[in-house]
């Protein structure tokens, strides 16, 4: 991972919280890249209750975005003998269940390390540890979408809950949502696809259209089973909510 002003970043793979004692500095992380989201600081004494949970609810807030564009893995990282990771996790489990349901539930990971200054970051996301960490909890994260899929697929209704090339899921995001019927949930395309798709710009509309409707939209390693599957649906996927 780099940090540079001209770069190609790639896709979005999952979201680096580094968690302190006065502060969390939120980082997304790029297939080539890593970029600063946000800082979140403690307001008061860390110690009070109020405080903290006020400091643990801004967290939630500032993942919200990434996650809802469709970036549902995130890594907790906290210096050692340090709870922080484990204090964050609880207030999750204990006010946002819904992180942790459903079929394209959220996937929390923690690793040892400082994850604040940009060379912090740098330092932790090369290391093996970390791009272990990142790779199972991204497979965790694709699996769960893969389920998702298989279930529209096998859906036993009269409507079409899967469209797979790129010309039907542009009319169904682009056009006018009736209530009652079917609308865009999901759209998934494989990095393969991304990458040497002739329709870049077509791509980048969907793309930007899907954000500003609240479509989530995730590009996936063609090469884990989520990858394959959609790999041989075409490479591109939009999963219809019912």
């Amino acid at each position: 991972m780099a940090f540079r002003k001209n770069y190609r970043r790639g896709y979005p793979v999952t979201l680096l919280v580094g968690l302190d004692e006065n502060s969390a500095s939120i980082w997304k992380v790029f297939s080539n890249v890593v970029k600063p989201e946000k800082v979140v600081y403690v307001d008061g004494s860390r110690n009070a209750p109020k405080v903290l949970y006020n400091f643990h609810e801004a967290i939630v807030n500032a993942l919200r975005p990434a996650m809802r564009e469709g970036v549902k893995s995130v890594v907790l990282a906290s210096p050692p003998r340090a709870n922080y990771a484990f204090e964050f996790l609880k207030h999750l489990k204990e006010h946002h269940a819904w992180l942790f349901q459903g079929t394209t539930k959220a996937v929390f990971a923690e690793i040892v390390g400082s994850a604040v200054s940009v060379h912090d970051v740098t330092v932790l996301t090369r290391g093996a540890v970390f791009r272990r960490i990142v790779g199972e909890t991204t497979l965790e994260e694709t699996e769960n979408l893969l389920g998702l899929l298989e279930e529209r697929l096998n859906s036993a209704g009269s409507e079409q809950l899967v469209l797979y090339s790129l010309e039907d899921i542009e009319t169904a995001l682009y056009g006018l949502w009736v209530a009652g019927k079917p609308k865009p949930e999901y759209i998934a395309l494989t990095d393969t696809y991304n990458s040497t798709s002739r329709q870049k710009h077509r791509l980048q509309r969907l793309h930007q259209i899907a954000a500003n409707k609240g479509v989530k939209i995730r590009i996936i390693s063609s090469k884990c089973v989520a990858g394959v599957r959609i790999s041989q649906l075409g490479g591109i996927i939009c999963i219809l909510q019912p």
